[in-house]
């Protein structure tokens, strides 16, 4: 059985995915694509040989009779209207970060979803389909550090194009960190604070670059966040969990030694398409495979909210300097896993 795909936005994690489903995956066909630049969807179905209708606009692709399933790859700003479209058709809609720009948008998604009974959408955080970071969440499930403490995080970016805007440092970068450090504890967060120290001078002008964000969890983690999109130096994901009896850090990713010109040095990435590649190519196959089954297994319109409400709670102690704090509504059983509802309910 092949799942027919409708792929909306043809840019770089459009086109991406576009190969992905080509060239390495199992299961999948792109039968639609759609872009706001028809050369630009045009030259992706050139490219890759596709055997695919090029429509007008993602509402045509999703009413289209022999799309199966969307996959959402545009513009940030139109996912909630995307997927609020592919919940009405009744498809399964696999939703690039973030799910709605903001947590209003994505409370709707939600909303929608539960109304319509079934578990239809599934979020793009390809981290936690890391093998680093699954082997973090492994070690803190084991309990081998003791109870997490602390967690000191960077997301560090070579540097950002001319479109990049300042809440994008936290909407589309640090949200990233916001979904998988909520995973990896097992827990919500209740306050944050953005402190914005010395600026880059090769920052641009509109951002305020590095951030800091200091974070506290339910259970008492403090988390200490650096954002910082233009290092220079390369793409460089940190981090590191400190508990009770051990620390467990995330792997840094292989890479060769060398020894050359009196040097002993390590190569560094600079794009976040090596760095992550595996990650994606194991979540598109998931999803893939799970809605094949009629399942939806990955993060959830549920993860997408709770992302978006912390991310709101930081764009507001961005700009007012303050320790905002963060109120996350109970999840409902809809979003949550078969194992725990028995848990819940005291079944083993």
């Amino acid at each position: 059985m092949t799942l027919r795909v409708g792929v909306i936005g043809t840019g770089a994690i459009g086109r991406e995915h576009v190969r992905r489903m080509t060239q390495v995956l199992k299961g999948a066909e792109v039968v639609a694509v759609t872009d706001v630049n028809a050369a630009q969807a045009r030259e992706v179905v050139d490219a890759f040989k596709l055997q695919a209708v090029i429509y007008e606009n993602g509402q045509e692709l999703i009413r289209a009779q022999d799309v199966d399933a969307v996959m959402v790859t545009s513009w940030g700003a139109t996912h909630e209207e995307f997927v609020l479209a592919s919940i009405a058709a009744g498809k399964p809609v696999f939703c690039e970060k973030p799910l709605a720009v903001t947590a209003e948008g994505c409370k709707a998604i939600v909303e929608a979803e539960s109304a319509f009974g079934k578990r239809l959408v599934q979020v793009g955080y390809m981290r936690r389909y890391d093998r680093g970071y699954r082997a973090v969440k492994e070690a803190l499930v084991n309990g081998t550090i003791g109870e997490p403490l602390i967690l000191n995080c960077a997301h560090r970016n070579v540097s950002v194009p001319d479109f990049y805007t300042r809440d994008m440092s936290i909407v589309d970068t640090f949200i990233h960190e916001l979904d998988v450090h909520r995973w990896l504890l097992d827990d919500d967060y209740v306050s944050v604070q953005v402190v914005q120290p010395r600026k880059s001078r090769l920052a641009g002008s509109h951002l305020q670059d590095p951030l800091l964000v200091y974070m506290e969890t339910a259970k008492g983690v403090r988390i200490n966040g650096e954002i910082f999109v233009n290092c220079k130096y390369g793409y460089d994901i940190q981090c590191q969990v400190v508990g009770e009896m051990g620390i467990v850090s995330l792997p840094e990713p292989m890479s060769v030694t060398m020894r050359s010109e009196a040097k002993l040095s390590t190569g560094l990435l600079t794009d976040w398409k090596e760095r992550f590649i595996e990650a994606y190519d194991i979540e598109l196959q998931d999803w893939i495979d799970s809605t094949l089954r009629g399942e939806m297994n990955g993060p959830s319109a549920w993860d997408g909210y709770a992302a978006a409400i912390a991310s709101d709670a930081c764009l507001e102690a961005r700009d007012s300097g303050a320790i905002v704090r963060i109120s996350m509504p109970e999840r409902p059983s809809f979003y949550r896993h078969p194992s725990e509802d028995k848990a819940a309910s005291g079944i083993s």
